[in-house]
């Protein structure tokens, strides 16, 4: 199952980088069967990140079809301050308290470590459900992070996995910056 859900997942972030339609359903089979691989390794913290990515997935597929002006595509944008003083804190606020609740669950493993990076992959997945270029800045933290944590937790297909994720991130950043400066050429006042 593993397996499965990695190749989804791998798929599923190389058709974000290009910026493709179908990234959303195949993150919705990657999430499924991963919710259930994090709940056997007892990171309950990465096995709840499943259910919100599901529906993230759902609102990311809603808002790339219709988020744009006038429910057209959307466009990659860049984060604005508001968006960064708003994102700052809540995440403070959530992976506190997303570590305290998880510390006292049985089995549970690294869970202040596990409750920052699910916390730091949640603002990362609602940066790219609207097309913010910083998500993959986000995401490439993230997957530094995450690749240790699952060799450690004896995941080495999961861990692969987020090393792929990490030069997809990469490549991601890359694509998505030239699309937004296309469209900063196409659309001056946008």
């Amino acid at each position: 199952m593993e397996w499965v859900a990695a190749l989804a997942g791998a798929v599923s972030v190389y058709l974000s980088t290009r910026e493709n339609i179908w990234s959303w359903p195949t993150a919705i089979v990657n999430v499924g069967l991963y919710a259930f691989v994090f709940w056997r390794a007892g990171l309950y913290s990465d096995m709840g990140l499943q259910v919100v990515y599901f529906l993230l997935s759902l609102y990311g597929w809603y808002e790339w079809l219709h988020g744009g002006a006038n429910r057209s595509e959307l466009s990659v944008s860049r984060a604005s301050a508001r968006v960064w003083l708003t994102a700052i804190p809540t995440a403070i606020v959530f992976w506190l308290a997303l570590a305290r609740y998880t510390s006292t669950l049985p089995g549970v493993a690294l869970p202040h470590l596990d409750s920052a990076l699910t916390t730091l992959s949640l603002v990362a997945q609602w940066m790219m459900t609207r097309k913010i270029l910083e998500n993959w800045i986000l995401w490439i933290i993230a997957d530094l992070i995450y690749v240790p944590m699952y060799v450690y937790k004896h995941l080495p297909v999961t861990a692969l996995l987020y090393a792929v994720f990490l030069l997809l991130a990469v490549l991601g950043l890359r694509r998505w910056w030239r699309s937004y400066q296309r469209q900063l050429i196409l659309e001056p006042d946008a």
